[in-house]
């Protein structure tokens, strides 16, 4: 299997590693940038460096495209992709709007395409073994669930595409894109209702040069946030929401509700965590994503942690870091579905359409009820 990889930065150089491990070959790298491509694929030892994404699926003919660009970018060239034949792996957010990712689903189906979306942070460990517990009824009827996490990112992280909706910025999608994923992936993905509201805390941004790799902004940050000669741009974008969602779940009779709650900017007092409650018991993960210990409230009604079973260590891709464990995951359960091999469900256009039309409904925070007249 053939891929081309659109992105130079952090995701990027991951999706090659993640298609590698896979068993695939890296067929060319594009980027928007002629010398910082060429660096890139010199050294990653790729064989194909350009800027025009057209001319590479022409020149490389991939049987594959991995998307590792900010989110407002992704539009064209995976429309291009599509029709050019080619699966598509594409990392969250799926698009900038609710209506262009619904348009990229409904091409890839017409043209019978797969595609995978990386809202991956439902394959770590302890995510994984909570999904094996819930179906074996460890907790009875799941009945709802919390996400908690608080950043605390620093304001002076330099004005880039997180801080704007056009370039699919904002935290609902680059953090409420996982925690939805990680709680249909063990609950149940119907999801049935969802309400929420958004807060912008960041309001502006420092303008800095020279900023290519979104794992390295922090390098770029001004020493002074105070001085005069500093720059600014407008974030528009949420940096903190509250979302409250109805789940259905094969394993209860009634919906699960579930909260999410993040603070971008926010500290945090007490562990982030994820916790999924039932009529039996609770499981409890520490982590924003469920990556930390896993603990089970059973029928002795103490916390326990657990050890993870032999078969969820054995399937951890051996590579260093949370967030390249889950592309190596998804990537090698991508590239065996397309060879024909029995899988387990991902998450695809599907989801990733679905998600993005919810973030639309989320961000019109149109839902209150006034209430400021009441006696």
């Amino acid at each position: 299997m053939k891929v081309l990889i659109a992105g130079t930065g952090f995701a990027g150089q991951g999706h090659v590693e993640a298609f590698r491990a896979a068993g695939a070959e890296i067929a060319g790298i594009v980027g928007r940038t002629p010398e910082v491509v060429a660096q890139v694929a010199e050294k990653m030892g790729i064989p194909y460096a350009g800027t025009d994404w057209q001319v590479a699926l022409s020149d490389c003919q991939p049987d594959i495209v991995s998307i590792a660009t900010p989110g407002g970018a992704h539009f064209a060239p995976i429309t291009q992709a599509i029709a050019h034949g080619c699966h598509v792996f594409c990392d969250k957010p799926m698009t900038d709007s609710g209506e262009t990712a619904a348009t990229l689903y409904q091409l890839a189906q017409q043209k019978g395409v797969k595609t995978a979306y990386a809202a991956s942070f439902r394959y770590t460990p302890s995510v994984l073994h909570a999904k094996q517990l819930v179906a074996d009824g460890a907790i009875g009827d799941p009945t709802e669930v919390e996400c908690m996490s608080h950043f605390n990112l620093e304001r002076g992280i330099p004005f880039g595409w997180s801080h704007r909706k056009a370039d699919g910025g904002g935290r609902l999608n680059n953090n409420f894109t996982h925690t939805l994923s990680i709680v249909s992936s063990v609950v149940g993905d119907r999801i049935l209702g969802i309400i929420g509201d958004v807060r912008d805390d960041m309001g502006r941004a420092p303008i800095v040069e020279g900023v290519h790799n979104f794992a390295t902004r922090r390098d770029f940050m001004p020493k002074d946030l105070d001085d005069p000669s500093l720059k600014w741009g407008k974030s528009d974008v949420e940096w903190s929401y509250t979302v409250l969602a109805k789940l259905e779940s094969p394993f209860a009779a009634q919906p699960v509700s579930v909260l999410f709650k993040h603070g971008g900017l926010v500290p945090r007092f007490h562990e982030d965590h994820i916790v999924f409650y039932g009529t039996h018991g609770a499981i409890y993960i520490k982590g924003h994503y469920g990556s930390g210990q896993l603990y089970l409230w059973g029928k002795d009604k103490t916390w326990n942690a657990l050890a993870l079973p032999d078969e969820i260590v054995a399937s951890v891709p051996d590579v260093a870091g949370e967030t390249e464990q889950c592309w190596h995951y998804l990537a090698c359960e991508f590239v065996r579905d397309i060879q024909g091999q029995p899988v387990e469900p991902y998450p695809t256009f599907r989801q990733g359409s679905q998600y993005q039309q919810i973030i639309d409904l989320i961000r019109k925070t149109d839902r209150w009820t006034d209430v400021s007249d009441l006696a």
